[in-house]
């Protein structure tokens, strides 16, 4: 088996797989491997925190290609852990020894969910979710009516908290935030999502960051403020930070932890490329850098790396965007992601709304629930750069 490479690919998520499925589109010829950590195919990550672990689907139903596929594309799948990069020599080391050469290397290592700087934070009670595993260490601390606490209230951890509470479990969320996603979303927006939350039964402490957390009457508890919220297991769903220690060893420069790419993925390096949550790439038409973690967008921006590894000229332009299904509503949301100054809600007669957010003059996001319509034609706006009109 050969250990040298037209195209290496570190990290087996989406914008890898989309790498190596546009590479062989366009050539059929070159050697393809994908390097990935988890010992298994690349899965999709979306059903994670709902229909997985809500038990509607099972493990065996999250590949998103069968081992087939490898075959049939001519792409190698590495079980590995890449622990240095040399960008001279164009080699890639794995933990066990093993030394791969590349002409091409697309680092797509993903991010790594944060966990809070607070004493306690390793407790053993405490769970994250980002891969399958985590997801079946989790469940299998969820015996009975076992009593989660959520901490965070972005898009993950709300999802979580929706899950667990269709599992039956007695589900606490805890967030600094006034309501959830507030930051992001708008007041009236995050105002929505609390409301849901609560009709779904799960109990909000909002308003108080997380101080610690420390034993508790045979299980564990969160302190926040002058709350004390006793739980079987706490589930931290505080963010994420991009993989890049790899990107950071070989020397490249960092931006705020993430590594620069051009609009077709290329890193100040020659011959090395990056993807999906680990980078911040520019975007044509946003004629800017972007930082996104949207599975949809790993997705393409892997697709563009393959092309350009492939020797195509393609550049990401197409407006982030992402869906997030909490309990059995979902939101969608297309945006440039680096804030707006101007919002605006439209609640529809269905239950459904839309809403709208500007800056400098220009509308910049949009927001939809039970209204397709509205997201389509946003998204569409916002890439042409329309004049906010609300």
């Amino acid at each position: 088996m050969s250990d040298d490479f037209e195209l290496l690919i570190i990290g087996a998520g989406p914008a890898g797989l989309a790498a190596a499925r546009a590479y062989r589109q366009l050539r059929r010829d070159g050697e393809v491997a994908i390097v990935g950590d988890e010992h298994r195919m690349p899965y999709e990550r979306p059903p994670l925190t709902k229909e997985l672990l809500r038990g509607e689907i099972g493990f065996d139903q999250l590949a998103i290609e069968e081992e087939d596929w490898l075959i049939e594309q001519r792409v190698q799948l590495i079980s590995g852990r890449a622990v240095t990069l040399d960008t001279g020599e164009h080699t890639v080391r794995l933990s066990g020894g093993r030394q791969l050469s590349y002409e091409t290397c697309l680092l797509a290592t993903g991010a790594e969910p944060n966990r809070l700087p607070i004493p306690g934070a390793d407790h053993p009670r405490v769970r994250i979710v980002r891969t399958a595993d985590h997801v079946r260490e989790l469940l299998v601390r969820l015996n009975g009516g076992a009593r989660v606490t959520v901490i965070g209230s972005g898009f993950i951890g709300c999802e979580i908290a929706a899950s667990l509470r269709m599992r039956g479990h007695p589900v606490q969320l805890v967030s600094d935030e006034t309501a959830p996603n507030a930051a992001r979303l708008g007041d009236e927006a995050a105002a929505i999502i609390r409301d849901w939350l609560r009709d779904d039964g799960v109990s909000l402490h909002l308003g108080a960051p997380v101080d610690r957390i420390e034993p508790g009457a045979g299980a564990a508890a969160v302190i926040a403020g002058e709350r004390r919220i006793e739980a079987d297991v706490i589930v931290m769903a505080s963010g994420v930070s991009p993989r890049s220690e790899l990107a950071a060893q070989a020397g490249l420069e960092l931006d705020d932890g993430a590594i620069g790419v051009d609009a077709s993925m290329r890193t100040a390096r020659d011959g090395l490329l990056a993807a999906g949550d680990v980078c911040k790439a520019h975007n044509l038409t946003a004629g800017r850098a972007l930082r996104v973690e949207h599975w949809g967008d790993a997705l393409s921006q892997g697709e563009i790396a393959g092309a350009t590894a492939a020797g195509s000229d393609v550049r990401w332009d197409s407006v982030p965007g992402f869906w997030s299904t909490i309990g059995t509503r979902t939101l969608k949301y297309a945006a440039w992601g680096d804030g707006f100054e101007q919002t605006s809600l439209r609640r529809h007669h269905d239950g459904g709304f839309t809403g709208w957010y500007g800056t400098g003059g220009r509308l910049v996001g949009v927001l939809t629930h039970d209204a397709d319509e509205d997201y389509e034609r946003g998204s569409e706006r916002i890439a042409l750069g329309a004049r906010w009109t609300w």
